[in-house]
């Protein structure tokens, strides 16, 4: 679940966790299927497909099951893969927005579910438009500081077209347009700087605080669709607190 508040920090202790979860590498191979359908099966020659292996490495990700993805894709093994990205809109509690990113192979299955999750934690869902104007497409890269300061991070991914740099607390996130992604990486490379992830993500144009109350429901309802074998992504508006994030925990 993507917030880009305090709640980052958190997300990315929960991605850890989740990264050790068979659900994570199967959405990860459900994106090298799509890749190399999209562009082929030659890394080199298919810069989303490299992409997507590299996510799935570095989440460890078998080899075998990589290479199996690969070929599956690009029909190489007589099976059709066939994925659909939908995407929808979903008021949450307190005022909070959600974006609900799918990729699936049975509109009707995904529609059925999502809806589901939805009206029965809490949410409820909108027009299209009511909510993505909300936010908007942007790379997103996450970095630990170990010891960094926010320009010593500026100065090394400025001229790759980084857009800001944001202090987490414990970490940095740089913002930069999705196709300048690639720069960034190789410019924090070059810097002999350690990122954690990178992303094409939907980045809320402003934020929405919910109460301890309000935040225990919008955990439920992103849990609840976060588990959706045909959901890839879920993004937010909503601000979590210090406070209100050590009463959840502490619960």
């Amino acid at each position: 679940m993507s917030g880009h508040s305090k709640w980052a920090t958190t997300k990315h202790k929960k991605a850890i966790l989740d990264s050790r979860r068979a659900k994570s590498f199967a959405k990860l191979i459900k994106n090298i299927e799509v890749a190399a359908r999209m562009g082929g099966p030659d890394l080199a020659g298919n810069p989303g497909l490299e992409l997507a292996v590299t996510k799935a490495k570095k989440t460890s990700v078998p080899a075998d099951n990589i290479d199996r993805a690969i070929k599956r894709g690009a029909g190489l093994t007589g099976e059709v893969v066939d994925y659909t990205e939908i995407m929808y809109e979903c008021r949450g509690p307190q005022g909070s927005a959600l974006l609900i990113e799918c990729l699936t192979d049975n509109k009707n299955r995904a529609a059925s579910e999502v809806r589901l999750a939805i009206s029965r934690n809490g949410g409820t869902i909108a027009d299209p438009g009511s909510v993505s104007y909300l936010f908007s497409r942007k790379g997103v890269v996450s970095l630990p500081k170990n010891g960094l300061s926010e320009d010593d991070v500026l100065m090394a991914v400025l001229d790759a077209g980084a857009e800001e740099v944001k202090d987490n607390g414990e970490s940095f996130e740089i913002h930069s347009e999705p196709t300048d992604l690639q720069a960034i990486r190789d410019a924090l490379k070059e810097a002999g700087i350690e990122y954690e992830t990178d992303e094409a993500e939907f980045v809320p144009s402003m934020q929405v605080p919910l109460d301890l109350d309000a935040a225990k429901k919008f955990m439920k309802l992103v849990d609840a669709l976060e588990e959706l074998d045909d959901v890839q992504n879920v993004y937010s508006n909503a601000d979590l607190s210090d406070e209100v994030q050590a009463a959840l925990e502490a619960e």
